[in-house]
């Protein structure tokens, strides 16, 4: 028996109540630069532990800093004369029997092929710096991860998730990807959105890095950032019938000439920093409106992490009871350290919906705590994001 419970409060469900604030940090926002680098680490790590001894060893690549550089970008062009600075932390099996494994060199190229592939302006041979500073973890959480059977967790920790996403957390988690994947050079990747609710009415604040190649001069910035608002108009009813007012480098003042440009799509070139952790949580978005942990999910290990697979698995368990039917689903679980993965100390579910529902919202938190170690099956495929 599994420690499950259900609970139908008298709350309104979030999209009933009158305010709502929704933020994502894109792909290239210096916070969400840490989150990919510390999770393709962490995968490829598992990888290379599959390979050589048939199964995942203990590791948590979840400290990975960013320094920012520093950049001088001009209309037609531009260079960064100060790298960004990347320093990879954690901790790593490093070492089996006699075999030393080469954990640095797997993390530095993991790093650096992360970036290739997700910062098309970033030129990785001179924009950045990377240091690794990975060491062996240490003897009692080693310990909890290499014992037999499902696997122990390693910290007394807590996950939280929620389904379904309310139409302004659809907004602005699509937004940000319309506007990366849309294949408008002269935007980069770091593009944050903030989203407020009030009532029927939603406001978008967009932060959009425009690429300084791509620029001619001002009159053409000024007219891509128009056709960024056209282009949005027509994606926004897309997603929602709602009024929705867009705002976009609201702190762009033509008459000074200061806009938002940079050299690279990302404002890690010009001092901003980041941080594992710091951002979106692990259904991509920052939800202060809603149950949220604080814990990074990206970098930790997917064998025993509950930082990591608690908040996985939360979110898994809420979206299914979402589709079941409830009206919303907000799900929390709590382990103890040493203690099987598939037992937390408690699942705790409260649901907005019907209460027939119960007996379902049961069989569904219990099938995902039984079969918890399909978390780590996705995570090592990478069919799961974590920010």
């Amino acid at each position: 028996m599994r420690n499950i419970v259900i609970e139908f409060p008298k709350n309104k469900c979030l999209e009933k109540q009158a305010v709502e604030l929704v933020e994502r940090k894109g792909l290239g926002h210096p916070d969400s630069i840490c989150d990919g680098i510390a999770e393709s680490v962490s995968r490829a790590l598992s990888k290379e532990y599959v390979k050589r001894y048939g199964r995942i060893l203990h590791h948590n690549t979840d400290q990975v800093e960013l320094v920012g550089g520093q950049a001088e970008p001009v209309f037609g062009g531009g260079e960064v004369t100060r790298p960004i600075y990347f320093l990879l932390s954690g901790r790593a099996t490093t070492w089996v029997d006699k075999e030393t494994i080469p954990v640095g060199d797997i993390a530095t190229n993991a790093a650096r092929d992360y970036l290739k592939e997700s910062i098309r302006n970033l030129d990785v041979d001179s924009h950045v710096e990377i240091e690794q500073r990975l060491g062996q973890g240490s003897a009692d959480l080693r310990g909890v991860f290499a014992r037999e059977g499902i696997p122990r967790a390693n910290d007394t920790s807590f996950g939280a998730g929620f389904a379904p996403l309310s139409t302004t957390e659809r907004l602005v988690f699509e937004t940000e990807r319309f506007l990366i994947n849309s294949g408008i050079k002269e935007v980069g990747e770091d593009v944050k959105i903030m989203g407020l609710r009030l009532k029927d009415e939603i406001t978008l604040t967009i932060a959009c890095a425009m690429v300084s190649r791509y620029l001619d001069d001002l009159d053409h910035y000024q007219s891509s950032i128009e056709e960024l608002h056209s282009k949005l108009e027509n994606f926004v009813p897309k997603i929602t019938d709602k009024d929705v007012n867009l705002h976009i480098n609201t702190a762009d003042d033509y008459d000074k000439g200061i806009v938002y440009l940079t050299v690279t799509g990302t404002s890690a070139e010009q001092g901003d920093d980041g941080s594992v952790g710091r951002g979106n949580r692990a259904n991509g978005l920052i939800t202060p409106y809603r149950p949220m942990s604080l814990e990074a999910t990206s970098g930790k290990n997917p064998v025993n992490h509950v930082g990591k697979i608690y908040n996985l698995l939360a979110k898994k368990i809420a979206e299914d009871i979402a589709e079941a039917g409830a009206e919303q689903a907000h799900v929390k679980l709590l382990s103890q350290i040493g203690k099987p993965i598939d037992q937390p100390l408690i699942a705790s579910v409260h649901i907005i919906g019907d209460q027939k529902l119960e007996k379902e919202v049961r069989r569904i938190t219990n099938y995902w705590l039984e079969n918890v170690t399909k978390i780590t099956e996705m995570c090592l495929k990478g069919e799961v994001t974590t920010f």
